[in-house]
């Protein structure tokens, strides 16, 4: 079994922010794998199914992003999940907006969300798709990234949200069916 989480906040007036951009990839491979969220437990919100021949342990914590590991590490214990077979899909600063990367391990990079994974879990290898939401810039830029992350995306994102959405997607099963290696040649080059 592989656990793949997508980081966000819960509630409605967080939906579309960019700091959701997990929780919406982790809804497009619901629907892949015909699965859905239909449990409350270990803080999130849980679901099973299959992608690649592969049981998956789909993960929505809802503790709000600074402790989300919480909900991941306990889901990952009670089933028996190693870290490595953990995959987490977070928005990223430091990548432009649309550029997507899959790696294993790394620090948090200032993202409180993925600070609480590694603090939870007790390790840092677990696999990563960074979806890239660019950063605010000009002067002042660095004060005003926490109301950039938790603002929707602007109109000619929107229009691009989609496809991203679905590389993304295409990613994590690619990493399901295909394993990290073949995973990150085929998709990271073409990012």
């Amino acid at each position: 079994m592989k656990l793949i989480c997508g980081l966000g906040n819960p509630g409605r007036e967080y939906e579309r922010h960019r700091h959701n951009v997990g929780f919406m990839v982790v809804d497009a491979l619901l629907a892949r794998a015909r699965a859905e969220l239909t449990q409350d437990k270990f803080q999130a919100r849980v679901g099973q199914g299959s992608l690649g021949g592969e049981r998956i342990l789909f993960v929505e914590p809802q503790t709000y992003m600074n402790l989300s590991g919480r909900s991941v590490a306990e889901a990952a214990r009670f089933y028996k999940v190693a870290v490595q077979d953990v995959l987490v899909v977070h928005d990223e600063l430091d990548l432009p907006f649309g550029r997507l990367q899959l790696k294993a391990g790394g620090g948090a990079g200032g993202h409180n969300g993925l600070k609480s994974m590694v603090q939870c879990l007790g390790e840092d290898a677990f696999i990563r798709v960074r979806v890239g939401i660019g950063k605010p810039e000009g002067p002042n830029a660095k004060e005003r990234v926490a109301g950039y992350v938790l603002s929707n995306f602007d109109d000619g994102e929107r229009r691009q949200l989609e496809e991203l959405i679905g590389k993304a997607a295409d990613m994590a099963e690619s990493w399901v069916r295909d394993g990290l290696a073949t995973a990150m040649n085929r998709h990271n080059r073409k990012a």
